[in-house]
């Protein structure tokens, strides 16, 4: 009993530490944020020549992970891998506060921000930008939906309780609500239900249609591809995995809980299995660019790989991203072992982030026409401190969401090394 008393208030000693170091970093980067919103964007290194740079980077990577752990929870609630149960909630949660995030990025990343719903107002049926607000919209809506039949039962619950997730559920839930087999098997039936319309909205339209954004852009032959928004989906896949997998090693080991060893295993699995075919379809993303000898294609992917910014390429994208969490997965002595999973998990979102790093800068380096200037970008301190304030305040969020709501109620492991 004194081992389970002293386990407990060691975790709320981190977790003490954990919302401290948060706010401190929020609080620090909402200055910056403040400065930003009132002083406009003469705090970055953007230009009419690079006008993307580290927060459009932000944004598509977020995207991303929200896409990524919505179609991971559609293995669960619609085609029924009951071994990642413990994930469902956890990955809806994580997917709609990525987009939070994603959003407050592109927020920043406005000249203008009070005109960022002009898109929603004023329909543009041509506008690739206004099909994507609307689907965000209609994904967002889904999510929140989605999340709560799955949380509803926890929820009915908890009502009798006298602890603030009690108090929530009195709030979120009607007083006659009760759980049958009746009950959970209409919720099951919902979850699938939302799951199978999301799964298009979220390939389609969140994530494929944030690649068709690049994509439809004739000036920038790097990423003028019709198989850049299948990237943006796969790259996606890879990194919420990683993710729901990194969130939930570190969740289990600080709070002195074993970790189901069967579950992440394959959970890894599949990470690795999609980050090789997103491999595959970055060489031939590359492979016709070369074959193709455009000027602009050929300078865009050698800036990328052979000039001062190829170290994000080489050393990050490629290397800490791509064949280090390959050599440990595949490895005998390592793929078995929670450490170097989660070392690669970790290692895989570090990789992606370079990923969105890559696809937006680079391309932005190659003058549009000969003559005119090439372009010059590196994010500003200031830059950087208001994504560290943008990044805590997503980690604050999902803190507080797993404080007041049953979003990881019932995780335990069952095999742990």
């Amino acid at each position: 009993m004194s081992k389970e008393l002293s386990a407990s208030k060691q975790t709320s000693t981190i977790y003490k530490w954990w919302i401290g170091i948060l706010l401190a970093l929020f609080l620090i980067g909402g200055y910056y944020i403040f400065e930003r919103l009132f002083v406009g964007l003469t705090t970055t290194n953007l230009s009419s020549i690079t006008p993307w740079g580290a927060w459009i980077a932000f944004y598509i990577f977020f995207v991303g992970l929200s896409a990524g752990s919505f179609l991971l929870s559609s293995l669960i609630f619609v085609f029924d891998m009951k071994e990642f149960d413990k994930l469902g909630k956890m990955a809806l949660f994580t997917a709609i506060i990525s987009m939070i995030v994603a959003l407050t990025f592109v927020l920043m990343d406005l000249g203008r921000p009070e005109r960022a719903f002009s898109a929603l107002f004023h329909w543009n049926v041509t506008s690739i930008l206004a099909w994507e607000m609307r689907f965000y919209v209609v994904y967002i809506t889904l999510l929140v939906v989605e999340l709560y039949i799955a949380m509803r039962g926890d929820l009915v619950n908890l009502r009798g309780h006298d602890s603030i997730k009690g108090k929530v559920a009195r709030l979120l839930t009607f007083k006659k609500s009760e759980v049958t087999e009746e009950t959970e098997k209409r919720d099951n039936r919902w979850l699938k239900r939302l799951g199978i319309i999301g799964i298009p909205i979220a390939i389609l339209g969140v994530h494929g249609g944030t690649g068709a954004i690049f994509a439809v852009v004739n000036a920038r032959a790097t990423w003028n591809s019709g198989l850049f928004p299948i990237i943006f989906v796969v790259s996606a896949v890879v990194s919420g995995t990683a993710l729901l997998m990194a969130m939930y090693i570190i969740k289990q080991r600080v709070t002195k809980q074993p970790v189901d060893l069967p579950m992440i295993s394959n959970l890894a699995k599949i990470m690795i299995a999609f980050l090789l075919i997103d491999l595959g379809l970055q060489f031939y993303e590359y492979l016709v660019g070369v074959y193709s000898l455009e000027d602009n294609q050929l300078q865009g992917l050698a800036t990328m790989v052979g000039s001062a910014y190829s170290w994000s390429f080489w050393g990050v994208q490629m290397f800490l991203g791509a064949v280090v969490p390959i050599f440990l997965m595949f490895w005998k002595r390592t793929k078995e072992s929670i450490n170097m999973i989660l070392l690669s998990s970790i290692l895989v979102i570090i990789g992606i982030i370079a990923v969105r790093f890559n696809i937006v800068v680079p391309a932005q380096i190659v003058p549009l026409f000969e003559g005119f200037p090439a372009g010059d970008y590196f994010p500003t301190f200031k830059e950087w401190m208001v994504s560290i304030g943008i990044g805590s305040m997503g980690l604050l969020l999902y803190t507080a969401g797993e404080y007041l709501l049953p979003i990881d109620d019932g995780i335990e492991g069952t095999k742990g090394t």
